[in-house]
């Protein structure tokens, strides 16, 4: 009788430790983890390509893909719910026309989204609660356009226990961020500073936030080589933060885009110089390329 209760018991503690492991725990700890050469990819909001940006099925579609980071966009109705949505408008992604916060929820509601296409579909706007939802336990959440609700985020995030999945930004000082926004900097939600390395006080910012926060991860943006091969970026690995690159378009990052990688089929002068350059993170709109890439490298699990 004894032998029968030991056996049942080890298999409930092994259901419940089976439970517990979530997809995306290892994209956790290796966003935590400096000594790791692996690179995260994040899909631009979410699968666009596939289905409207900013949707529930656009987030579905990225982590069926095996992204790391999914990234939304946040606005706020005229009754305070967040919803996904990335424009000052709701004209071009969806079937209504004017400002979200022209808008209550309920009136967000009879709205549907448009495909790339701008062609309607029968998907609707998304509150950030439902995004929360659906990321909870299988990808992280990267917040673009989120800043001005950073405390509102905040609440949702720990609402629905997903604090750990996200990551919010913005492209102010660290002495900005900690006047506006200190209580939540340090441990509760993860910030990561966005730099245009072709400002004249792009090393500086940097500086500051090592020196003060030593943030997850730096978002950085530069038009030529040389604006970055000459700034002091490469002190960032050495406080264990993360470098995300963009290769979204040339602006971005000195034409080593995902036109270049995919379009034009260099995939080691666009993707594979950003690497080379020590990014850790890649924002795409070709994840399923991406991925495919980094595993022919030995870059991504």
């Amino acid at each position: 009788m004894l032998r029968y209760f030991l056996i049942a018991s080890a298999l409930v503690i092994s259901q419940v430790a089976q439970a517990q492991t979530r997809p995306v725990d290892p994209i956790i700890r290796q966003l935590h983890d400096p000594k790791s050469k692996q690179v995260l990819v994040v899909a631009h909001r979410g699968d666009w390509r596939n289905n409207p940006e900013n949707s529930v099925r656009c987030i579905e579609d990225a982590i069926a893909m095996g992204v790391d980071v999914v990234e939304i966009d946040l606005k706020k109705t005229k009754d305070g719910v967040l919803i996904l949505m990335h424009d000052e408008t709701i004209d071009r992604t969806t079937s209504g026309h004017g400002k979200p916060a022209d808008f209550t929820w309920a009136e967000i509601q009879r709205l549907t989204l448009k495909n790339e296409h701008g062609g309607p579909t029968r998907q609707r706007i998304p509150t950030f609660e439902a995004c929360m939802n659906t990321a909870k336990g299988r990808v992280m959440i990267n917040i673009d356009k989120g800043y001005d609700y950073y405390k509102d985020a905040y609440d949702i995030l720990v609402k629905t226990g997903t604090v750990d999945h996200a990551i919010i930004k913005s492209g102010k000082t660290y002495e900005q961020v900690k006047a506006e926004n200190g209580e939540l900097l340090g441990g509760k939600l993860a910030y990561m500073p966005i730099v245009n390395m072709d400002k004249t006080n792009a090393n500086d910012v940097i500086q500051s936030y090592e020196a003060n926060l030593k943030p997850v991860a730096y978002e950085l943006n530069f038009n030529a080589d040389s604006v970055l091969v000459n700034s002091t970026y490469q002190t960032i690995p050495k406080t264990g933060s993360k470098i995300w690159f963009n290769s979204l378009w040339a602006s971005q990052n000195a034409g080593h885009d995902d036109e270049l990688s995919v379009e034009e089929r260099k995939p080691e002068a666009g993707w594979g110089w950003l690497i080379a350059h020590r990014a850790t993170m890649i924002q795409t709109d070709h994840p399923h390329e991406l991925i495919a890439y980094l595993r022919k490298r030995g870059l991504h699990k």
